[in-house]
């Protein structure tokens, strides 16, 4: 990807995630993303319409937008695949998403459901959502 691209990307996490539903027709959910190394990432539950769409195909075409509302505001679209990440391994995962997501955070927290966690209520409470990624 481009340096553009990857700016855009770093600088906006909301995004609207269009998956296929069986009979072909999309299905658009709001999602949250943010660049984690050289990937884009977001975080989802197991029960989700879209991950259920996605483990039959993994196509996904993603809106990326600016969460302001600037007159002129520049937007991204992506036509990708997506990858699920599961498993032990998420909790600790998706603080690195998080962290992308919230610059600025102080070290050791996360921002989740409005209120500062630290790393540990935040892994638990990912563990009983049963979360993945999406990459």
């Amino acid at each position: 990807m481009d340096q553009r691209v990857r700016a855009f990307l770093e600088a906006n996490h909301a995004a609207a995630m269009i998956t296929l539903r069986p009979d072909g027709t999309p299905h658009a959910a709001r999602v949250a993303v943010a660049m984690v190394g050289n990937q884009l990432w977001s975080s989802a539950t197991q029960e989700r319409l879209r991950t259920k769409f996605l483990r039959r195909d993994p196509r996904c075409t993603l809106f990326v937008f600016p969460s302001g509302t600037e007159p002129g505001a520049q937007y991204l679209t992506l036509e990708t695949r997506v990858t699920l990440i599961e498993g032990e391994k998420v909790p600790d995962l998706s603080i690195q998403l998080f962290r992308a997501m919230q610059p600025g955070t102080p070290e050791g927290t996360v921002v989740w459901g409005g209120q500062p966690r630290t790393y540990d209520e935040f892994r638990q409470q990912l563990r009983d959502d049963h979360r993945l990624i999406y990459q």
